[in-house]
């Protein structure tokens, strides 16, 4: 496998994005929690190659309001759980919020809120499988693996509505 990255600024702060084998594969903010260390993201590369232009050009869009969804290549690695938790991210509208336990039924496990919170916290694509769109179960603003700040900045983009009350 190849592993490459680049460094990308964004009104959230400076991006690290991830490829393995063409595909983005991480999005890592400054200070997130499960970033993983910087010897793991491989070669640096300018942001003009592929995968990252297109990516940057996405998130572009998305950061200006004029994107709802992407469509990139993604390599997820993680255990078939994640997998399925972050797959059902993808499904959660823009504009839109989750709770723990809404998305835990979704997957047909409607007890496993705190595995899916688990799951949940180790995106490693923040923004692009949209882990900001989940929620507590009275709608306030917890955990946020870039920061609450960043989450709720993000749902204020969106326009979701969700609550500030934080814990």
């Amino acid at each position: 496998m190849t592993t490459t990255h680049t460094l990308l600024d964004s009104p959230y702060g400076p991006l690290t994005l991830v490829a393995t084998d063409g595909a983005l594969s991480g999005l890592y903010m400054t200070d997130q929690r499960h970033r993983p260390p910087e010897e793991n993201f491989g070669l640096r590369v300018a942001p003009d190659e592929a995968p990252f232009a297109e990516a940057a050009r996405q998130l572009g869009e998305y950061f200006t309001g004029d994107r709802h969804t992407f469509d990139l290549p993604l390599h997820l690695a993680g255990t078939p759980f994640q997998r399925r938790v972050w797959e059902g991210l993808s499904t959660i509208p823009y504009g839109e919020t989750r709770t723990y336990g809404e998305l835990a039924a979704q997957l047909g496990k409607p007890n496993a809120s705190r595995a899916v919170g688990l799951a949940n916290g180790k995106n490693p694509l923040g923004i692009v499988v949209p882990c900001h769109r989940v929620v507590g179960a009275n709608g306030s603003l917890t955990g946020y693996g870039g920061g609450l700040d960043r989450k709720r900045r993000l749902l204020e983009l969106e326009g979701s509505g969700a609550e500030e009350v934080l814990f």
